[in-house]
């Protein structure tokens, strides 16, 4: 999959992330999790968990899928606050070139 591609699918899936905000929690999924925000955050840890698990196993599909799953309920906790994916993609490329060592430092101060 090209970066183009990629990035139409992060723009695509935020759409309709944004458009879920009016939906209601009873006919939406991503409603639901907008409605009871720890519900969502807790589904974020459950995700994390379970890629961690797919890596020690590794079970290559099952860390795809995972992983999918990981980031599909971050990206609707960045909705829900108001952020994109363009604003981590953004974080990111900020970070590019610079050793890991000295970007975590500067963070301290």
């Amino acid at each position: 999959m090209n970066e183009s591609v990629s990035n139409d699918i992060l723009k695509q899936l935020a759409a309709v992330l944004e458009t879920r905000k009016s939906e209601s929690p009873d006919s939406s999924y991503v409603a639901s999790l907008y409605a009871k925000p720890d519900k969502m955050l807790e589904k974020i840890g459950e995700e994390a968990v379970e890629t961690i698990i797919a890596a020690k196993n590794d079970d290559r599909q099952q860390i795809i899928y995972e992983t999918a799953d990981l980031w599909f309920h971050s990206m609707v906790m960045l909705a829900q606050k108001g952020l994109s994916p363009d604003d981590v993609l953004g974080e990111l490329a900020r970070r590019f070139g610079i050793s890991g060592h000295d970007e975590k430092a500067s963070r301290n101060k």
